[in-house]
Parts: C-alpha cells; sequence; structure tokens
C-alpha cells in the first residue's frame, strides 16, 4: 500500500479520497476549509494543516482543485506549498481542470524540484467517483503515468494516455467542451419544441432511436425535462472551463461554436444559476417572458 496525500476535498477530491482509503492506502487530506476533512478522518484519513504538511513523506501526492490559480498557490506558494513539502522522487498527480500552458509551467517547477508529474484530470462526475468508473486523460511520460496506474485504477475504469505534459488538458476541456456544446442543444431544441406547443418529452424519445442521439443525451435530457439541477456539474464550472478552451483556442474566431455555447453558460451565471446543475441553462430557453 501507498503512502498518498490528496489536496482538495470537493465533490471530486473527497470521493477519490475515499476510494483510496477503501482500498487500504494509507491517505492524508488537506482542504482550504478543514471542515470539509472531517468525514474521511471518520475513515481513517490524517488530516494536515497545510498542503506542504500534507505532502511531507508521501509517494504520491493528489490534486483536485478549481482552476489555475488555486493549482499555483496550492503546488508552489513560498511558505505552504505542496512542491516544498515533497521528497525527490515522489510524484505529482495534478487531476484539475487546467491550460496545458499552466501544466507544463507547473512540470518545469517539478522538475527542478526532482519530482514526477503526471497530469491525470478525469471524465466523469459524482456518479462516476462514487462507482469507481472515472475515465482518466493522462499526460506525461509513459514511466511515469505506468507507477501510478494501480492508483488511478482504484478511482477509474480507463486510463487513456494522451500525450506529453500539457495533452490532458486539452483533451480535458475538448471533453468538456463537446459536453457543454451538447448540453446548449439540447436545452435550445427543448425550448424550440415548448414554444411551438410540441409534447417535447415525445419527440425527444423519438430522437433517441435516431442515429444523431448521443448516449449521454438521456441524462441531460432527463434532467432537464425533470428540472433536477442537483449540481452535478455546476454552471460555474463548465463556464470556466469554457473560457480555457477559447484561450487555448486562440480567439472565439477560431472556435465560433464553443464561444455560442461558453455565452450560453456565461449568462446562465448572471442569472445566479452558477451553483445549480449544467442543464439549468434550459431555464434560459423555456421560462417565459413578458
Amino acid at each position: 500500500m501507498s503512502r498518498i496525500t490528496v489536496l482538495g476535498l470537493g465533490a471530486m477530491g473527497s470521493r477519490m479520497a475515499s476510494q483510496l482509503l477503501a482500498a487500504g492506502h494509507t491517505v492524508t487530506v488537506w482542504n482550504r476549509t478543514p471542515d470539509a476533512a472531517e468525514a474521511l478522518v471518520k475513515q481513517g484519513a490524517f488530516h494536515a494543516r497545510t498542503p506542504r504538511e500534507a505532502s511531507a513523506g508521501a509517494e504520491f501526492v493528489i490534486a483536485m482543485l478549481r482552476d489555475n490559480d488555486a493549482s499555483r498557490h496550492v503546488w508552489l506558494d513560498r511558505e505552504i506549498g505542496a512542491l516544498s513539502g515533497m521528497a525527490a522522487g515522489a510524484i505529482a498527480i495534478e487531476s484539475s481542470t487546467l491550460t496545458s500552458g499552466w501544466i507544463q509551467e507547473l512540470g518545469t517547477h517539478m522538475q527542478h524540484a526532482r519530482v514526477a508529474l503526471l497530469e491525470a484530470p478525469v471524465s466523469g462526475s459524482r456518479a462516476q467517483a462514487d462507482a469507481r468508473q472515472l475515465a482518466y486523460l493522462a499526460g506525461g511520460e509513459e514511466e511515469v503515468l505506468e507507477r501510478c496506474l494501480p492508483l488511478l485504477r482504484v478511482m477509474g475504469s480507463s486510463v487513456h494516455h494522451v500525450g506529453g505534459l500539457g495533452h490532458g488538458a486539452l483533451a480535458k476541456l475538448a471533453t468538456n467542451a463537446m459536453l457543454g456544446i451538447q448540453v446548449t442543444g439540447l436545452a435550445e431544441v427543448i425550448g424550440l419544441l415548448e414554444r411551438n406547443g410540441a409534447d417535447a418529452s415525445r419527440v425527444l424519445a423519438a430522437m433517441a432511436g435516431t442515429s444523431v442521439w448521443p448516449p449521454v443525451a438521456a441524462y441531460l435530457s432527463g434532467s432537464m425535462m425533470t428540472e433536477n439541477f442537483a449540481p452535478q456539474f455546476p454552471v460555474a464550472l463548465i463556464e470556466k472551463d469554457f473560457g480555457y478552451t477559447l484561450e487555448e483556442a486562440g480567439s472565439a474566431e477560431n472556435a465560433p461554436t464553443i464561444a455560442a455555447a461558453h455565452n450560453v453558460f456565461q449568462r446562465a451565471a448572471t442569472r445566479g444559476m452558477g451553483d445549480r446543475n449544467m442543464t439549468s441553462v434550459v431555464r434560459l430557453f423555456t421560462e417565459k417572458r413578458d
């Protein structure tokens, strides 16, 4: 069994730590708000006060954080940063959804500290994390990935090596962009059907029998039609990811469809939907207006 640190105990990080504990690993956790660690401590985790303290003695340090700024602070802060607590030869696993440029920069810092970096963002949400069905989109050296595989397979059902450092970030952003485009497309279609007096549920059921219906559409449309907007992937987070995707694209002109979908999530966020599930954007198209 390995000594593992998990930094960031949000919806995904807490579930990853729980799976590692269940598999018998020694797990130390840290979160910006300490209360988030209480349930994991009851399961047997150790709680550290800072990322630096948490990473001391760890063979693997996994981060699941909100964005580039949080990643930079947690890894590199001069006083409390995790990298300053890691021993040479340890492995850092960055599972947050970030930009490729930041991942490459972080890799340089890790190299100087003689710490290996694997980027391992995941596709999947809370249900997949609970069921150990996350799909990893890994970037980095194959040798480093091989050393991490036993841990990743505790939390996920598939691991895809997509290239060097930065390519995992691109793969994750591309995946989320495709998901978000499907969300906005379905939301617009439902609004179109309802405004024209059609039975949206019946039409969607018919569409589900055609080749245009992707597997995720059953969940997305079901959430929209029942207005079940409990956060699995909140609007605020996917809006952030779309911003990163457009940054990678270079301009909205290079990715006009992605830019249009981004605009939908921005509108939803300004209307107070940021904490709701991404599928709540359907209300932009179905709510009656005077």
